[in-house]
């Protein structure tokens, strides 16, 4: 039996979105993507929360210059917050970015 929603969770260019962090499903990580230790996303700079992964044990971030990739080595990974409600990331390789407010002289991460 065909599972529509388990092909589109298993897709390159799925999206995503737990507060001001958005994560998109990637085909591979860049040819020169180095480890990086922990499971945190993303820190708020205003209110000391963090976007992470609860089972630390289960991903691997990755980092290519500013850009960040998480690896959910597992079936499944829950990406918590305390303002947020959890969402569960299918196993794969994703590119992991802050949401950006234009102001007319440049681009800005939004605060947390």
């Amino acid at each position: 039996m065909f599972n529509d929603n388990n092909f589109q969770a298993n897709q390159a260019g799925v999206l995503y979105r737990h507060g001001d962090v958005l994560i998109r499903r990637i085909a591979g990580l860049p040819v020169a993507a180095q480890k990086r230790v922990g499971a945190t996303l993303a820190h708020g700079e205003l209110t000391g929360h963090s976007h992470r992964i609860q089972q630390s044990n289960t991903v691997q971030l990755w980092v290519h210059g500013s850009d960040l990739f998480l690896e959910v080595k597992e079936p499944s990974a829950t990406l918590i917050h305390e303002e947020h409600r959890a969402i569960e990331l299918p196993q794969g390789i994703y590119s992991v970015w802050k949401q950006r407010e234009y102001r007319p002289d440049a681009y800005v991460e939004v605060m947390d």
